[in-house]
């Protein structure tokens, strides 16, 4: 089985992903955002290092895949390769922060990887409103994030409702975060669970 969660920054995805593998006995995947020698020169000159940040999220997450595919475990994945593909390098391009010729490059090797990957077998959404991701990211407190502007946000937020709107790779969980407090309320996290199970067990 494999689960993983997409969403943007702040939405929760790294803290749902703990609870849920929690709660499932799954592996947790995690983002490399802690060894990724690139993010904060990125947040600092975006132009300058978005090429190198996105190839080596991509690289990340196609091992990650690998991984996950040989070890045979139930995985929850804490972001796509989708997202890095469909979301934040065509943001980077469509703002000028990423030349053609590197996003050409990107694009390319992607495709090669998507040949060889699965998608998985759920994908759950966290769909967030700005005020909350705002909220989320200043409650975190990571300092590379300080430079995170709204426009930022709002752009990757438009990117993540069109790409998920033509999502057709496999089962699909839209949540709306603004409407569960799933850290500090065990009924709002029981009410996700649930519907995580029936979406698995083909309920509805």
């Amino acid at each position: 089985m494999h689960v993983a969660i997409a969403g943007n920054i702040g939405a929760g995805k790294t803290t749902l992903t703990s609870l849920l593998a929690k709660q499932f006995k799954w592996e947790a995947q995690y983002e490399d955002v802690l060894e990724n020698p690139y993010l904060e020169d990125f947040y600092n000159e975006m132009a300058r290092w978005s090429f190198n940040l996105q190839i080596f999220f991509l690289n990340s997450r196609f091992r990650q895949l690998m991984d996950i595919r040989e070890s045979g475990k139930d995985v929850v994945q804490d972001r796509t390769i989708y997202e890095d593909a469909y979301i934040f390098a065509p943001n980077l391009h469509a703002m000028g922060l990423m030349t053609h010729r590197d996003f050409k490059n990107y694009q390319s090797l992607f495709e090669l990887m998507e040949n060889v990957t699965q998608p998985p077998d759920l994908l759950i959404y966290l769909r967030s409103s700005i005020p909350n991701l705002v909220s989320q990211i200043q409650k975190r407190g990571r300092e590379y994030e300080n430079s995170i502007s709204i426009d930022y946000l709002t752009r990757l937020n438009e990117r993540y409702e069109a790409w998920i709107q033509s999502y057709v790779a496999g089962n699909l969980l839209i949540i709306d975060v603004d409407d569960y407090e799933f850290v500090d309320s065990k009924e709002d996290l029981g009410e996700i669970i649930n519907k995580i199970d029936a979406k698995l067990n083909g309920l509805f």
